[in-house]
């Protein structure tokens, strides 16, 4: 692999000769004045971070308005999960996508991803998945490990208008991405320091038995942009609509199992106590056997990660290039238009279609007569198939979702 500023070099001869205009990296080599939270201090390596807690949104079943969306959504109300924040003033910035990995195992568990509004899970290649994090109605003190970006990030920057947090990506990706028009609002892998994250540095490295491992604070970052003078108010998000009432029309759904290889392979199990979905991760490589699972937790509180909602969405997967011997790949998964997907919410399943229809618009699901469908007010999971994927159905109320393209 071509170390980090050797290809940074490689990245500036390759775009000047091309005569493409360069963006500069939104990260900057500075010295480290800016202040941070004022109960951060510098952690030692052995010391692992903790995060303090955020205030949770709600939406109270004693409320006279048990939805909203698609549009005209009060000042209070955070249009990716349908809830009254308590302070309002958090809406007034850019959602912020932060790519997470969820491999190798011995990085696990992720910090944050119980913070996020909507997380996409999705192939990074070879059958291995990754997640980006949009972060709106709450900010994670930590979110990370972070990886690299994949062509799919474009996207979701664009449905989200937001800023992107990534660590590096392949240089074909990241020419694409510096040469966007949203190339000021990329926060990459630059000056290193340790963590915590500051409003000058906001990456910090983490180094638990030499993993160097990449983290960010998603306040840090929006006051990062802020401090750039690079316009980050709120932005128009409309397009999901929120409803404390599940549709009509549903089927029993109470586990939803998503296979995308022998190595990568999730499952969420409904919580009627809860009404919410919990995850569980592929502990092993699935022998065939059936599969390990171990719950998938979030390090900053150590609480199993769940779901208001799952959805899986089937999409249109092409190789933007691949090797000779096929061991190499670029996936473009061609996230526009609409297709078939699968709601999952209060233990039932809906059969539905997700729908962007422009480069901008956040995506939303419909029934097949073109109503909107209601999200239960709350967090979503999106898991990312190809058209070909397998669906399966059980009589337990199991679903079965094998990842396949063509």
């Amino acid at each position: 692999m071509i170390k980090r500023f050797a290809m940074l070099v490689l990245f500036t001869i390759l775009l000047a000769a091309c005569g493409q205009k360069t963006a500069e990296p939104t990260m900057q080599i500075e010295e480290v004045t800016a202040t941070t939270r004022p109960s951060s201090t510098l952690l030692p390596p052995t010391q692992t971070p903790t995060a303090t807690p955020t205030k949770t949104a709600t939406l109270t079943p004693t409320s006279a308005v048990l939805g909203y969306g698609p549009d005209n959504f009060p000042e209070d109300v955070n249009p990716l999960t349908g809830l009254i924040v308590p302070d309002s003033q958090i809406l007034e910035r850019r959602p912020v996508s932060v790519k997470i990995e969820l491999f190798p195992r011995a990085n696990r568990p992720q910090w944050g991803l119980s913070q996020a509004d909507i997380v996409y899970e999705y192939d990074q290649n070879s059958y291995l998945t990754r997640f980006a994090a949009i972060f709106y109605g709450n900010d994670a003190e930590l979110a990370g490990p972070i990886r690299s970006a994949r062509l799919l990030d474009a996207s979701l920057v664009r449905m989200y208008k937001a800023n992107f947090v990534f660590g590096l990506a392949d240089e074909r990706i990241l020419t694409r991405l510096i040469n966007s028009e949203f190339s000021d609002r990329l926060v990459w892998e630059g000056r290193e320091i340790t963590c915590p994250p500051t409003t000058l540095v906001p990456l910090c490295r983490y180094d638990p038995a030499g993993q160097r491992l990449l983290l960010t604070d998603t306040e840090m970052v929006t006051q990062y942009i802020t401090d750039k003078d690079i316009e980050n108010g709120r932005q128009n998000l409309d397009g999901m609509t929120f409803h404390v009432e599940p549709p009509a029309g549903g089927q029993e759904a109470t586990q939803v199992y998503n296979r995308y290889s022998i190595s990568s392979y999730n499952r969420w199990e409904y919580d009627p106590e809860s009404g919410r979905y919990l995850r569980f991760q592929d502990a092993a490589e699935d022998t065939g056997q059936g599969g390990t699972y171990e719950p998938l937790t979030d390090r900053s509180n150590e609480e199993q990660i769940a779901a208001d909602n799952v959805v899986i969405v089937m999409v249109r997967h092409e190789y933007y290039w691949r090797s000779p011997d096929g061991l190499q790949e670029i996936l473009d998964i061609l996230l526009s238009g609409k297709g078939p997907a699968y709601a999952f919410r209060d233990g039932q399943i809906y059969e539905v279609e997700w729908n962007r229809p422009t480069l901008d618009s956040v995506l939303f699901l419909t029934f097949p007569d073109g109503s909107d469908y209601a999200f239960k007010p709350g967090t979503t999971w999106i898991q990312i198939h190809g058209e070909s994927s397998i669906v399966q159905a059980q009589e337990d109320g199991s679903w079965y979702f094998q990842f396949q393209i063509p």
